[in-house]
Formats: structure tokens, sequence, C-alpha cells
């Protein structure tokens, strides 16, 4: 089975006796019943609602430990310090410390060094393995095997797909993959994500494409429906799968028009996907 270090991952501990109601206070999903060789896919909002950066989170001894972005990792220590106030718990940036390892395709590794989980929000991403920078796991792939995994199966990936600080939950899929808990207590952001949950508002997804010709454009490439300006694509592989950022009320006028969809004259179809529970009018 292939597993790789996945070198763009940092790691944040909270720890201390307060960790886990503190976290349940500021994420977007809840620490309950997280026990060991178990995570949970939550994030980090604005009041605004949008996404500041999201994560992994696996339980340690004393805490818990949250697997994300590498160059976010400083933000979201220092962010999570801005609300710690009197919590009794020690917050991190271990990125120096610790490293990200993935795993899919088959049983998992025999090897128990560190902490792992399967992926919370799909088993068939595989298992999430966060050890010591001191360790090492033997790999046969690279991270850009798991990420042409990762397009297959159509899970968008902030920073490539939506872009932190500008992207609500919803509209990254957070509602559709474990990320919101929606029956939880408050959280920063938690009111606005109530209300595009309450009303059905998310106009805007990340959806997995496919172009005909078996090459996607580069990341950031307008996607046009008919002659208008329905969104962006993210990440790709070189089979042609990607995943866009795009308007669904866009692409399901111009499905009905018989328009073509389209980036940089690149014909592409959207795909459906089992974990996905939002309706695409138009798409088999």
């Amino acid at each position: 089975m292939p597993n790789c270090l996945l070198p763009d991952r940092g790691v944040v501990s909270v720890s201390g006796p307060e960790a886990r109601p503190f976290l349940d206070n500021v994420l977007t999903v809840s620490m309950e019943g997280l026990n060991k060789g178990s995570a949970v896919y939550g994030g980090l909002l604005t009041p605004h609602g949008k996404i500041i950066v999201d994560g992994i989170i696996l339980p340690t001894d004393d805490g818990l430990l949250i697997d994300c972005p590498r160059l976010l990792a400083g933000d979201l220590a220092r962010r999570l310090g801005f609300y710690k106030l009197r919590a009794k718990v020690d917050i991190a940036n271990l990125s120096d410390d610790m490293v990200a390892y993935a795993t899919w395709g088959g049983d998992p590794l025999t090897d128990n060094k560190g902490y792992r989980a399967s992926d919370p929000r799909l088993s068939t991403l595989g298992e999430r393995i966060l050890i010591s920078a001191a360790q090492s796991i033997a790999t046969n792939a690279v991270a850009g095997d798991y990420h042409v995994h990762r397009i297959s199966l159509g899970v968008p990936e902030g920073g490539r797909d939506f872009v932190y600080g500008d992207s609500f939950p919803h509209e990254a899929d957070m509602d559709q993959l474990h990320g919101i808990d929606f029956a939880k207590g408050c959280y920063v952001g938690q009111e606005v994500v109530s209300r595009m949950q309450h009303r059905g508002t998310a106009r805007t997804r990340c959806v997995p494409v496919r172009f005909s010709e078996g090459k996607a454009p580069p990341e950031g490439t307008e996607a046009l429906a008919g002659e208008k300006i329905c969104g962006r694509i993210g990440s790709s592989t070189s089979a042609g799968q990607a995943i866009a950022l795009l308007r669904l009320d866009r692409i399901a006028e111009a499905i009905k028009a018989g328009e073509s969809l389209s980036a940089a004259g690149q014909a592409f179809s959207v795909e459906q996907r089992d974990w996905m529970r939002f309706h695409l009018e138009g798409v088999a």
C-alpha cells in the first residue's frame, strides 16, 4: 500500500487539563468522545464564518495535536493563544519537531510509531500518522501520489482548492466531510455557518471535475459556464481530474441551456461522488 511523508503539513499542540473544552469552544467540531486511535476534522473560523485554517485533530495522553498546513501552523498557534484567556492549556507550534505521513489503499501500516487515525473526512483517504521528526517511516510514494488519490476522491484542500480567509466551510465541503458539528455548543463563526445550513444558501462549492482532453489548466484558472465566469480550477492530476470551486447555479443554468463548461479553452464536466449530499442539477 502507498505511504508517504507530507512535508507541507505542520503540527500544533494544545495540551493541559482544559485542552478539550478549550478547543470545543473555538473549533467547528466537538472533542467529546475523541479517543486514542481516532480523529476529527474541523477548523478555526473568523467571527464572520470564514475559514482561517482547517485540520485533523488527534488525541494524545495530555491533550491534542492539530495536523494543519505547515505555512499556517504558527498563525494557528498564535490565534488560539488569543482565545486562551485563563484556560489551563499550553499551545505550541511543533512543526519543526513533528511530521505527518499519509497511507492509503490497503491495510494500515504495522509500524506503531507516533499518533495515527483513519482520516475523519473520508475513510477511503486512508490513515494519517504524526510522529517525531527524529523518527521516520519507510515510504514507497511521494506527496504528489497522495494528492492524486485525494483529487480522485474529490476531496478539496485549503490553499489550493479554496482560499483561507475568504471561504465559508460549506464552500470547502466541510459540512459534507464531517468538519462541522451542528449539534455542539457555540464556537467562533457558528452563527453564520448555522444560518447557511438552515437557509441552504451555499451556492458555491468545491466539486470534482474532469477535463475531456485529459489535461487540466493551471491552478487558479478561471472556469466558465458558457460565457459567464463560474469559479476557478484548483488542484489537478495529469489524467485531467481536478477540484474546482464553482457557482452551482451558473453550472446548472449552462447545462440546462446546452452551453459548455470550460477553462482556458478546455472543456470539462462536473462529477458526483458518493459522499456529496448536495444536489448538482443536471449532473448524473
